[in-house]
């Protein structure tokens, strides 16, 4: 079966009339976000007692404090660094705070958040409405309410960001998709989403509907990322056509998992597809998706900066552990009986524990195709497979059944796995829904998921939840 770290909502495989095909990347060391300017200019008395703001997001980092949406300085929907979510709006100089006990902290799920404002209401909690995966949030460390028909001073201020504070702080970091504002209404989870009749889940409806200066951004074109239906955003902040992703909450796709690592010098960024050590030795991360059985394909694109040495190693890891296995020396198991098994880069060389092959390049693609089916492990770079290897028939592939002796009876999981040197980096860890650099073709899967520089083998797919609810992964 599929593994994914902690078991709880992760996104959908949608059998609803609603696919998104496509997310927007934000990253927080780039300053990266969307605005809407003048929004003053549609402030009436009701528009600021009645609107909405629903958006899908998926969480990259944690540890800081990362806002998705902001009206102005008093008014904000943000993520706080222990992972409360918290939703504040200044009406008539007060401050109004709705903060979660909840934590949200699963770098492989999709959320769907909601805040529902109507301030006519005479029950006062039913005038400022915070929903998760079309659940209400009762449980709430701090709640403070708006009086009756006050009207929220931020929403028609001056502007609207998505993904910043105030337009200059506290960026985000990870996807949206499926973002809504809405005008003049007081919307219901209903409206935006259902849950899935056969397994329960959350999954996401189109919304249409909302008077200006309403929107509704699904990230179709990339081009122009701040195209929506109803009023663009006039300013996008670094954002490019590369940000573009097709990670989404119909199709989640595998990143590197902050919640899997051997300690908290190892780090990710741009959409967890860049990871780094910080630290003086080395250490190791996960992947958010794990596989006991069918056949997978990922990338990674092993790069330095000009000048310096780059150490990394690329391979999988069992899934029976909440960490990275690793042996004394926090490596990926360079031999069998480690619990991993991988393709082990020091400068340029490599040693994957039964002899030493041809090293890549910086700037060199690796392919890495594991067949479950029948525990076989195969490296590659830049198109061709390393010892004469031939994933499609099954030549010449590592056996990884001595590292992983649990798997003979079926009941362990492998996840995609890497180790990093003291102060190096892997440029990209891409599963197919965003890589962190342009890639000269986009060869996908035979499904037509995960976008990739050379095409899978056949028979082989992204880690993706199209693919695993299909091949039961």
């Amino acid at each position: 079966m599929a593994f994914l770290e902690r078991n709880a909502n992760r996104g959908s495989v949608s059998t609803g009339p609603h696919e998104i095909d496509n997310s927007l990347k934000f990253e927080a060391d780039n300053s990266e976000y969307l605005k809407w300017t003048d929004i003053s200019t549609y402030a009436t008395s009701a528009r600021k007692k009645t609107f909405s703001f629903s958006v899908w997001f998926k969480i990259t980092e944690l540890g800081v404090q990362r806002t998705i949406w902001a009206t102005a300085a008093n008014g904000y929907l943000l993520l706080q660094a222990d992972g409360q979510l918290k939703w504040q709006q200044s009406y008539g100089g007060v401050v109004k705070t709705l903060n979660t006990n909840r934590l949200f902290r699963d770098t492989s799920a999709w959320y769907n958040v909601i805040i529902a404002v109507d301030t006519t209401q005479s029950t006062e909690a039913n005038r400022t409405r915070l929903y998760v995966n079309g659940v209400e949030e009762t449980s709430l460390t701090s709640t403070t309410y708006p009086s009756q028909n006050a009207e929220a001073e931020n929403v028609y201020e001056n502007h609207h960001s998505l993904g910043a504070y105030n337009s200059s702080s506290i960026f985000w970091s990870g996807y949206m998709a499926d973002v809504a504002f809405i005008s003049d209404a007081q919307i219901t989870p209903s409206d935006v989403g259902e849950f899935d009749s056969d397994t329960g889940i959350w999954i996401p409806k189109a919304y249409s509907g909302g008077s200006a200066p309403s929107y509704f951004l699904e990230f179709k074109d990339s081009s122009d990322l701040g195209t929506a239906t109803g009023l663009d955003a006039d300013t996008l902040n670094n954002i490019a056509a590369a940000d573009q992703s097709t990670d989404t909450p119909t199709n989640n796709f595998a990143v590197m998992n902050i919640n899997s690592r051997t300690n908290s010098d190892i780090t990710t960024i741009h959409g967890g597809t860049k990871v780094s050590n910080s630290g003086s030795s080395i250490c190791s991360m996960n992947a958010t998706i794990g596989v006991s059985k069918g056949k997978w394909y990922w990338e990674c694109r092993f790069a330095n900066d000009p000048g310096n040495t780059n150490t990394v190693f690329v391979g999988v890891a069992a899934g029976n552990d909440p960490y990275v296995p690793h042996n004394s020396n926090n490596y990926l198991g360079q031999q069998s009986g480690y619990g991993s098994i991988g393709w082990y880069f020091v400068n340029g060389g490599i040693y994957n524990g039964t002899g030493t092959w041809s090293g890549p390049g910086y700037g060199n693609i690796i392919m890495v195709a594991l067949d479950m089916d029948n525990l076989k492990l195969y490296f590659g770079k830049e198109g061709s497979w390393e010892n004469s290897s031939n994933p499609a028939n099954g030549t010449s592939g590592i056996d990884i059944a001595t590292s992983f002796t649990s798997l003979l009876n079926g009941t362990d999981t492998i996840l995609p796995s890497i180790a990093i040197g003291a102060g190096d980096y892997m440029d990209s860890m891409n599963f197919g829904g965003y890589a962190n650099y342009t890639q000269s073709s986009a060869a996908n899967d035979a499904n037509g998921y995960g976008t990739f520089e050379y095409a899978p083998p056949s028979g082989y797919y992204a880690l993706c939840t199209k693919n695993l609810s299909e091949f039961g992964g």
